[in-house]
This record gives structure tokens, C-alpha cells and sequence, in this order.
């Protein structure tokens, strides 16, 4: 504890006191090449730790929740004579009746804030 302590308190106090930060944005264009060149690991590391943050703190949420994970893709084939006068295909992939749409993307549309809506198919 004592060396974790004494690592944030001091050397990485000097640290940041020595850094030649700039007062101002256009201040950076007043530095030279030495000075940039010490910024870099400051920089690197507050934009990796941004980064990392993004990555860990982003929520992931799948085009595909459950349908047919078990098959590197998902795909359904229909005869055009099968589908009668007018077919609606779920483009949400929330539909319980998949690929068919069951109407699972108004819900969808509420809690995502998105505007998806079926795929109809239908004959003249």
C-alpha cells in the first residue's frame, strides 16, 4: 500500500508538474518539438484509458438476441407460391415467429427509440 501511495503522491505528482501542458488549445502550437514529444505518453494514456472505458462501459446488445445461434447464419428460404397475397417479414429480429413478423418491433422501436418495421411482400 505504502508503494502504490507513494507512487500516485509523488512520482506521479513530479510527473504531472513537469509536463508542459499548455494553458490553451492554440497553446500547443507554442511548444516545441521536445515539449510534444514529452506530451505523448500523457496523452496516449488518458486516450487509451478513454478508450478501454468506452469499450468495457458500452452496452452490446446484438442485432440477433436468439434466434439460431447455434448456425454460423441465419437463413430462411420461401416459395414465392407459398406466401399468399401478402407476407410480412420480421426485420427486427424479435419476432417470435421468425422470419415472419409478429409485430415484436413496436416494442422493440419503444425501448431502443428506433423506427424498424417488417418487410412486406405482396403480390399484384
Amino acid at each position: 500500500m505504502e508503494f502504490s501511495c507513494n507512487l500516485i503522491k509523488v512520482h506521479l505528482a513530479n510527473y504531472l508538474a513537469n509536463l508542459p501542458l499548455p494553458n490553451s488549445f492554440l497553446g500547443i502550437f507554442k511548444l516545441g518539438g521536445k515539449d510534444i514529444v514529452k506530451l505523448i505518453p500523457f496523452y496516449a494514456t488518458i486516450g487509451g484509458v478513454c478508450y478501454l472505458s468506452y469499450r468495457v462501459v458500452k452496452p452490446r446488445h446484438p442485432v440477433n438476441p436468439c434466434i439460431k445461434k447455434e448456425s454460423p447464419k441465419v437463413v430462411d428460404g420461401f416459395d414465392i407460391e407459398e406466401l399468399g397475397e401478402s407476407t410480412a417479414f420480421c426485420r427486427c429480429w424479435r419476432s417470435s415467429k421468425f422470419p415472419l413478423c409478429d409485430g415484436a418491433h413496436n416494442k422493440y422501436n419503444v425501448e431502443q427509440k428506433d423506427n424498424v418495421g417488417p418487410l412486406i411482400i405482396k403480390k399484384k
